[in-house]
């Protein structure tokens, strides 16, 4: 007897359907699956044939089983298809009747005993189902959660093959899982730091509050104990709250990875990474035999921290110009190429040369000037016209060390931040509707919650060179002095847009429509370091 069962996989972050075609026949004892399955796939042979005994359910050892993974010419991976193969199995041996699987999709991996083991990447394959309009989902209990998460699919949380037959035999005693994403992320959690706990470093909160309201990479340079790493773990803090589709998506990276922590729903923070400088190209942008997304993709929407820059390889950190451009990385593999997405901030902390006290009031540096000058190459040119802001990390004075914490908490920071965001959130709704609808709209009438703006422009960071044209409009003075500083700093084209760029967030950080001499003055003040040092 042939039975058909419903399930899906990973490609990329994203699913597509796998059909378990599972057929019983014949004399001749033999279990086959079929489908290009990788070796977990294969082992689930025995997976299936001991969880069914253990289960109290009849396996037909006395038959020849062949199971089909259709579409048959993409590799199949993970063992997240135990469960429809035994589903199939039990309804090919008449111990499920065909139509109690109708609209029914199946993900889980088998214990020897039974039990129903979570899997990773269960929201992608959630997804799927709500888009390809299957009606009931049959998942692990631990990946319950995360399923409901997607709305308009009934989700079933399982412990056990036993359990999978009550529900499919007595359905109407067993309620799906609901979850209402904007409730989970209206409970933030509060975080163990703070920007209220920085003593002294003005410039530098001034510069990171820039950064986070305009989406704009980071390069902090001080000798060692400055308070660098300090300052850029708080970042975070004032970025503004993650929205549902923000949270779906990074989610979803998290979920494919195996990152998503246990029984989780969803990512309810923005992401903050911190790779160590020995990481690898693969592990940095992503990849392997199976690609899996990097570290710049875990980034999306958060924070990418690379502490001790230059110690990082030099061919490592020049994979990364692409995706901070793109906001993507693409994957090309013989089989396939695949896509992550990679829209993040990067902030950087460096030592200004290899003992770290060049250029420190305090301490003398040691380092001859050919070594500064080698420490210094080990950033390139093109690396460093891609970050925004740089910033010197200067030391604390004593008495800026003995003081109590006297500045501004991160919540009041990210209020202002949130709203600056909301502005630019306005800007680019606009000029989309403009496009589309080929007039402009009153600014107030822009309903915020019911449409979105272009997913590769909703800051700052990323407006194209048209949009700046149209939404960096500068008064005459402010004009001047930008063309000044380019010739006086013999600053790039590319930095030229990056101090534009920060100049409009400056703007809206003050809710000026026009981009004013001071604006232009505090975005140019942020370019200096890279000729301060660099030259």
């Amino acid at each position: 007897m042939l039975a058909v069962v419903e399930s899906a996989a990973i490609f990329g972050v994203d699913a597509y359907g796998v059909r378990a075609e599972v057929n019983v026949s014949g004399t001749v004892p033999s279990f086959t699956i079929v489908g290009l399955p990788d070796a977990a796939v294969q082992e689930s042979r025995e997976r299936v044939r001991a969880a069914i005994r253990n289960s109290g359910l009849r396996f037909p050892y006395e038959k020849r089983i062949i199971v089909n993974l259709a579409p048959a010419d993409i590799r199949k991976a993970g063992p997240a298809f135990d469960l429809p193969i035994a589903v199939g199995l039990l309804v090919a041996t008449e111990q499920l009747a065909p139509e109690q699987l109708a609209e029914t999709v199946f993900i889980g991996e088998l214990g020897l005993d039974g039990a129903v083991r979570p899997v990773s990447g269960i929201l992608p394959l959630a997804l799927w189902a709500r888009q390809s309009g299957r009606r009931r989902l049959i998942v692990p209990e631990a990946n319950t959660r995360e399923a409901a998460i997607v709305g308009e699919v009934d989700v079933y949380g399982v412990t056990s093959l036993a359990q999978v037959l009550e529900i499919l035999n007595e359905p109407e005693f067993f309620v799906p899982v609901r979850e209402d994403p904007q409730k989970i992320l209206a409970h933030r959690g509060s975080s163990d730091v703070d920007f209220s706990d920085v003593k002294g470093q003005a410039q530098v909160k001034r510069a990171l509050e820039v950064a986070a309201a305009g989406g704009h990479n980071l390069l902090l340079i001080g000798s060692p104990g400055a308070g660098k790493t300090m300052l850029a773990r708080r970042l975070p803090t004032i970025l503004p709250t993650l929205s549902v589709e923000e949270a779906l998506e990074v989610t979803k990276l998290y979920s494919v990875s195996g990152h998503l922590a246990s029984g989780a729903a969803l990512v309810t923070e923005r992401p903050f990474r911190s790779p160590h400088h020995t990481i690898s190209n693969a592990g940095l942008t992503g990849g392997g035999s199976i690609p899996r997304p990097g570290e710049v993709s875990l980034a999306h929407f958060g924070v990418l921290f690379l502490d001790e820059l230059p110690e990082f390889n030099r061919d490592v950190l020049e994979v990364m110009r692409q995706p901070l451009e793109d906001g993507h990385v693409t994957i090309a593999r013989a089989a396939a190429s695949l896509t992550y997405p990679a829209r993040f901030t990067l902030v950087a902390a460096m030592n200004p040369c290899p003992c770290g006290f060049y250029g420190d009031p305090v301490r003398a540096c040691s380092c001859s000037q050919q070594a500064v000058a080698k420490y210094l190459a080990r950033v390139s040119g093109p690396l460093l016209d891609r970050i925004d802001i740089h910033l010197e990390v200067p030391r604390l004075h004593h008495d800026e060390l003995t003081a109590p914490p006297a500045g501004e908490s991160s919540t009041a920071i990210r209020g202002r931040v949130e709203r600056a965001r909301e502005l630019q959130r306005r800007r680019f709704l606009r000029e989309l509707h403009t496009v589309l609808d080929g007039h402009e709209l009153p600014g107030e009438k822009v309903p915020l919650a019911t449409a979105s703006p272009s997913p590769s422009t909703f800051c700052n960071a990323h407006m194209s060179s048209r949009q700046l044209q149209r939404h960096c409009t500068m008064e005459p003075e402010a004009k001047s002095l930008l063309s000044s500083a380019i010739t006086a700093m013999q600053l790039s084209a590319r930095a030229y847009d990056r101090i534009l760029k920060v100049a409009r967030t400056i703007a809206d950080l003050a809710a000026s429509e026009t981009i004013g001499v001071a604006h232009i003055a505090e975005a140019v003040q942020y370019r200096t370091l890279d000729r301060k040092f660099w030259r």
